[in-house]
């Protein structure tokens, strides 16, 4: 890397070799705040810039992603990003990678080179890099990304992009009941149905987990006192493990029978822990509490 972004720059240029990553990138800015706009017609890169300048239009951070897909249209996206890498509001980053990486990725992916045409992926990526030689000259942080996966790339881009606090992964706690099927879209499972049922006390029965009865009699639970203190410190360890793989989002599904009691009590008890957590941003859902 170059050169770490100053905190005024109002818009960020994403170019960059083909194959080199700029989706990767896009998405990480878009993890951290970022509006991202992909393949910006090069005539409405300067109002957008002129937008963003304008204190009155409260625009986020904006970063515009241009790249030779534009086909003849990249002569002139290429002779405005030069002009506007002049401005002090503009930054520009350049993805880059090796001849053999950039052949290796499109090889991979079976997809032709979108300068290539009647020749080798070898002729489109020249042609590329005599496109885009003055525009890496000018770049503000060029990013060689040979021998980078997914996630290095996208905590190198955070690096530089992110602000304090983004870092933050987005958790889910969802209470749910099993007779009416797994939720679909989760990434853990904890089953509660080793706990006591409230269901078979006839004063808890129509109560539900967030009742503080219900509550009380679940969590206070010998079992549910020592899953509690196991279970949070491994859930922890896994989240920090989904943020270094640069998983921003998890949901954890508490399942019981019915999805009122055991399940809604238990859920509420990790979230109201996890919500202290610093690097944590946590929701609470309950799916199936009201059905019964």
């Amino acid at each position: 890397m170059a050169t770490s972004a100053p905190a005024d720059k109002a818009v960020l240029i994403v170019t960059g070799m083909s194959g080199a990553g700029r989706s990767t990138a896009a998405n990480s800015l878009e993890d951290h705040g970022w509006y991202v706009v992909d393949n910006l017609p090069p005539q409405m890169l300067k109002p957008l810039v002129a937008l963003s300048e304008d204190p009155a239009a409260g625009m986020p951070k904006v970063a515009a992603v241009m790249d030779s897909r534009g086909g003849t249209m990249f002569g002139d996206a290429r002779d405005v990003i030069v002009e506007l890498s002049k401005d002090s509001h503009v930054q520009v980053m350049f993805l880059d990678a090796t001849d053999e990486q950039l052949v290796k990725r499109f090889e991979q992916v079976r997809r032709p080179h979108p300068l290539q045409g009647q020749g080798t992926l070898l002729d489109g990526i020249s042609a590329e890099r005599t496109l885009m030689q003055e525009i890496r000259e000018r770049s503000d942080l060029v990013i060689d990304t040979t021998g980078m996966n997914i996630h290095q790339l996208s905590t190198a881009v955070a690096s530089v992009y992110g602000e304090p606090g983004d870092a933050k992964i987005r958790l889910t706690v969802m209470s749910f009941g099993y007779k009416y099927g797994l939720p679909s879209d989760v990434d853990m499972v904890a089953d509660m149905r080793f706990l006591p049922n409230p269901y078979w006390d006839e004063s808890l029965r129509h109560q539900s987990g967030q009742d503080s009865d219900v509550s009380q009699y679940v969590t206070g639970h010998p079992l549910a006192v020592e899953f509690l203190a196991n279970f949070e410190k491994s859930l922890e360890t896994v989240l920090k493990g989904y943020q270094g793989e640069n998983k921003t989002f998890a949901t954890l599904a508490i399942g019981c029978t019915g999805g009122r009691h055991r399940s809604v009590a238990m859920a509420e008890a990790l979230f109201t822990h996890l919500s202290q957590h610093p690097d944590i941003q946590v929701t609470l859902k309950h799916r199936d509490l009201g059905r019964e």
